[in-house]
């Protein structure tokens, strides 16, 4: 017998899969990835475990979801109810090719208001054409019977009954279990995230059709919405310096200050004198080169290179246009 588990590295999914390994049946773990939440957390995990593990990119899809969420939002642009029941549809169509019978999940009843009260949680199972093949070992209990449970795959009465936000059952469950080594409870999903969730809602306004590069983007940098069509970044330290250059396309520009030190400042859409100016003024305004004055900036992209001289200004000028 084998069970699929929904993975996400944190103490309760490494719990759940330990409660079903624990009655002799084989878990693997499936991490969903998407650019919005990494597999590293959970690949230690379930290291830690010795449990089998298997990444599953589902970029193109849940970005739909996220886009058009039919549940709506959480408190920021986290559609968790949409986010899982796609996570465990695709778990259900991998059931057959993986040679697995059912599929487990560490979540809690009531320990999310929105996406693991009770209505969400049948509503997920039934969205997600699962319905009684989705088995909750921490709150088992607390839920209907499941399919695994009423064959007799699964012993009821070794599942747990926990609900609510209290994460004390469960490290006292780890205890028992001998599991030690658990990421101490975070988010991870930057879609939860309200300064993430503010430049992912800018750029779906501002450009529905995006590509994966400028979600990448979205992660460095202070960003500043010039005009609709145009958007600039500056880099805050050298290894987000460093990354906004790797990104950049030969069709964007790249501010530099020329003679200090200071940002890398990619400018992304379309570009006029004017917005060249006002990347310039940022270029100055975070640079190391003091309040007053001027500065040299360096433009390159577009085949083209040069400089240009800009008065330094403060960057309270700039905060109108910060996202």
């Amino acid at each position: 017998m084998k069970a699929l588990c929904v993975f996400s590295g944190g103490l309760d999914s490494m719990l759940a899969a330990e409660l079903i390994r624990a009655q002799g049946i084989d878990v693997l773990a499936l991490f969903f990835e998407t650019p919005f939440f990494g597999s590293k957390k959970a690949r230690k995990s379930a290291s830690a475990m010795r449990l089998p593990f298997k990444v599953v990119d589902i970029t193109r899809s849940h970005l739909e979801v996220v886009k058009n969420p039919k549940h709506g939002y959480g408190g920021n642009m986290n559609p968790c109810i949409d986010c899982h029941a796609l996570m465990f549809r695709i778990a259900g169509k991998m059931l057959q090719q993986e040679g697995a019978s059912f599929i487990i999940t560490g979540e809690v009843l009531g320990q999310r208001p929105m996406s693991q009260n009770r209505g969400s949680l049948n509503l997920v199972a039934s969205e997600s054409g699962l319905g009684r093949l989705l088995l909750r070992p921490l709150s088992a209990k607390c839920l209907p019977q499941t399919i695994p449970e009423e064959k007799g795959w699964v012993k009821r009465d070794l599942l747990m009954n926990f609900r609510g936000r209290s994460r004390k059952p469960q490290m006292e469950l780890a205890h028992t279990l001998h599991i030690e080594d658990y990421p101490s409870p975070a988010g991870g999903c930057l879609l939860t995230e309200q300064a993430f969730s503010n430049r992912l809602k800018d750029l779906i306004s501002s450009r529905p059709e995006f590509d994966l590069r400028e979600i990448e983007v979205l992660k460095r940098g202070r960003h500043f919405r010039i005009a609709p069509d145009t958007k600039i970044v500056v880099g805050r330290n050298k290894q987000e310096n460093d990354k906004i250059q790797a990104l950049s396309k030969s069709d964007d520009l790249i501010l530099t200050a020329a003679y200090v030190p200071g940002p890398t400042v990619l400018v992304l859409g379309n570009v006029s004198r004017k917005v060249i100016d006002l990347a310039a003024a940022l270029t100055a305004a975070y640079s190391d080169t003091g309040d007053t004055g001027e500065l040299w900036v360096r433009i390159t992209g577009r085949g083209k290179e040069d400089l240009l001289m800009t008065r330094v200004r403060c960057k309270e000028e700039f905060r109108r246009y910060m996202i």
